[in-house]
């Protein structure tokens, strides 16, 4: 059987010899909701075909089903219009969309700078602490920065 919860409304496959005839609790598997479920027991009786169909009940249904049509009509108007309006609205922020994105470059590259800088302090600080872990590491880091010296020079003759 399948059974719902009824917070979430999701639907679980269970077993019918899980539940007893006077029922028990469930869990929720999704939202951890507890709740009680009975199995209902549904009416058993024969249903019988109503042999009295008039073509009056078939007519004023038609005519129902006609003039919900044409009540719908406008509605549909009104709701083309809103899309409309929402296409243009999202032209417009596909625009500022397109300026942001430059924006967002410089500020990735702000950020980048910025924690490289705080890498390079971080090294230099721990510098004689790693080398003691890793003797291999001095020349690495010695290289690092008579490197960053490098740029530090090349960028100063540029300016």
């Amino acid at each position: 059987m399948i059974i719902t919860c009824p917070n979430c409304n999701k639907q679980f496959k269970i077993d019918n010899s899980l539940i007893p005839d006077e029922g028990r609790d469930l869990q929720c598997g999704s939202c951890n909701h507890v709740w009680f479920y009975n199995i209902q027991e549904k009416n058993n009786e024969v249903l019988e075909l109503k042999q009295e169909i008039t073509s009056e009940d078939i007519e004023t249904k038609a005519e129902n089903k006609e003039e919900k049509i044409e009540e719908k009509q406008p509605q549909e108007e009104i709701i083309k219009t809103e899309i409309n309006n929402k296409k243009k609205q999202k032209n417009t922020t596909t625009l500022k969309k397109i300026e942001n994105k430059g924006s967002k470059f410089f500020s990735y590259l702000i950020v980048f700078i910025i924690s490289f800088v705080a890498l390079i302090i971080l090294l230099d600080t721990l510098k004689t602490p790693l080398i003691n872990v890793s003797p291999g590491l001095e020349i690495i880091l010695f290289n690092l920065f008579e490197t960053l010296q490098d740029i530090k020079l090349f960028i100063i003759d540029l300016i």
